[in-house]
């Protein structure tokens, strides 16, 4: 038998490549870059080099072992990423990859770069340079930044002749990491409490905004949310897909990141697409106004049948007697109430059938 080994292949626009080009670029998933670069020489040399030849970006997604996880071509102005919501965040603040692709006129890192590092926690975006003979020019680079007085969300660094940068990265990305866990801010919550930012998209007033809002705050206290921080949009348009504009969803990426949240909670109702979309994006947990109201209701459903559930094991231990062994002398408790009286709620009033607590036993026994 014999055992092929399947390379992977490059993605994205192919169409008019050569078929010596197309292997040209899987090889490149061969090859390993030393962890402590950000490309190697040879690595750079022949990315600009077939770029300059095809006159198309090519990106390369490395991992922090320095293997290659994904070889992207593009247009002359953007490489366009794929999906990496497979390199989940767990412990870590950012993705562990990092991007370096090519600039066919050796001009700096664009906006698009900047917003792809916020929005998918990249370790790094990088560009490299195209000399006029294909030779790598200029290192352009940005990283995320932690918690600062100036609110920068990522430190754009200086340009590099390639082969005079000397960053250690596996060092400066340990630093990083660091940074960004010990800088965010402390919070005196219980373990069982998790941390929201609220978020509004709103054409409507600013007052019926901010109304809106303190009640969110208040729903969100309710179900046990500890609110970090508020994001506000007033669009002259909505975002279909993410309701936020890119660049306002960058900025809660990044807030997101240096406060160390678990919830992005939206003033407004989301779609399951946007939702879904959203949570891919920001590797958070994303819920609408609707869903907190009804996550509240089951909360307390299940909080009155626990305390139902405990009430009715005590009656009917008060009502068995004693346990055996007890002394005659302990004092009994009486419990049973007359006949025609009715349950009393935790304010000694009597409940009405048509109050909450009959609206929210409604509600429970539905689901």
């Amino acid at each position: 038998m014999v055992w092929r080994l399947t390379i992977p292949s490059p993605h994205g626009n192919l169409t008019g490549l050569k078929p010596s080009q197309l292997r040209r670029l899987e090889h490149v998933y061969r090859r390993r870059v030393p962890e402590d670069a950000i490309i190697s020489w040879e690595l750079a040399r022949f990315c600009t080099s077939l770029s300059h030849e095809i006159g198309r970006q090519i990106g390369v997604l490395i991992n922090r072992r320095g293997a290659i996880e994904d070889v992207i071509v593009g247009n002359d102005r953007e490489v366009v990423l794929p999906d990496v919501s497979d390199y989940r965040l767990g412990r870590r603040s950012l993705r562990g990859l990092r991007l370096v692709h090519t600039h066919l006129r050796n001009e700096p890192l664009s906006q698009d770069d900047l917003t792809d590092l916020a929005l998918l926690r990249l370790d790094l975006m990088a560009a490299v340079g195209v000399k006029a003979d294909g030779q790598p020019g200029q290192l352009y680079a940005a990283n995320i930044l932690p918690p600062n007085s100036s609110g920068k969300p990522y430190e754009v660094w200086k340009p590099v002749a390639l082969q005079e940068c000397d960053v250690h990265l596996g060092q400066f990305l340990g630093a990083l990491e660091e940074e960004l866990s010990r800088t965010r801010p402390a919070h005196l919550v219980n373990d069982s409490q998790e941390q929201a930012i609220l978020v509004s998209v709103s054409r409507h007033s600013v007052a019926d905004q901010e109304e809106s809002l303190v009640e969110l705050a208040d729903l969100a206290r309710s179900a046990g949310l500890v609110v970090l921080d508020t994001i506000v949009q007033r669009p002259q348009a909505v975002h279909s897909k993410y309701l936020l504009g890119s660049g306002k969803l960058k900025e809660v990426v990044i807030k997101a990141l240096q406060h160390g949240v678990d919830f992005l909670v939206f003033d407004q109702n989301l779609t399951a697409a946007q939702a879904t979309a959203i949570a891919a994006v920001t590797d958070l947990k994303v819920i609408d106004r609707t869903q907190l109201i009804l996550d509240i209701f089951s909360r307390r459903a299940h909080s009155r049948e626990r305390r139902h559930r405990r009430t009715w094991t005590r009656r009917n231990e008060t009502r068995s007697g004693p346990p055996a062994g007890a002394g005659s002398d302990q004092p009994s408790r009486k419990t049973d109430r007359g006949a025609g009286e009715k349950p009393r709620s935790a304010t000694g009033q009597a409940s009405s059938p048509g109050g909450a607590d009959h609206l929210d036993r409604r509600l429970h026994e539905r689901r």
